[in-house]
């Protein structure tokens, strides 16, 4: 279990916040939180690329329902470490979330499995344009601490990339 408050994570998260948290960032970290709960928005994509994709139709559906299962395997994650939000002077929490749990960040997670399930899908790297925005966003409004984010990311990318070998999601040839 991870235990107190990480004073480094508290600072650099902080600092992220005053270098970048602005009216216009907020508002896009606020949209991408919205987007991504409970993998939701990641989830609705795969169902929209198995609709128009049809002769992959199961292979998108693979893929959306990985994206759920890595959300899920987070959600698991956090109720073994049971690690607490920030909460500090420092940091300002600009976003409801329905949990009081930080680690991994779920976001992070249901993320960079879309990126890399969707990616083997349409044959382009959809990480560098994904994921980033969304690991600034958990930051932004001040709900996870980087290691969070991290590895969310990291369980997130281990997961993906599984499904996606053992499916063979693999773009258009």
């Amino acid at each position: 279990m991870l235990e107190g408050k990480p004073k480094g994570e508290i600072a650099l998260l902080a600092s992220v916040q005053r270098a970048i948290a602005n009216p216009t960032t907020v508002k896009a970290a606020r949209g991408l939180s919205h987007f991504g709960e409970h993998s939701a928005g990641w989830f609705a994509l795969g169902l929209l690329g198995a609709a128009v994709d049809k002769s992959r139709r199961k292979e998108w559906l693979v893929a959306a329902t990985g994206v759920v299962g890595a959300h899920a395997a987070s959600i698991a994650v956090k109720r073994v470490v049971r690690r607490p939000r920030p909460d500090h002077p420092t940091v300002r929490v600009l976003v409801d979330t329905p949990s009081k749990l930080s680690f991994p960040s779920s976001h992070a997670t249901s993320t960079t499995a879309a990126a890399v399930l969707y990616s083997g899908l349409t044959g382009r790297n959809l990480v560098p344009a994904l994921v980033p925005p969304m690991l600034a966003s958990r930051l932004v409004l001040g709900v996870h601490y980087p290691t969070d984010v991290l590895a969310g990311a990291v369980l997130g990318g281990v997961v993906g990339g599984v499904l996606r070998k053992k499916f063979r999601l693999r773009g258009n040839r």
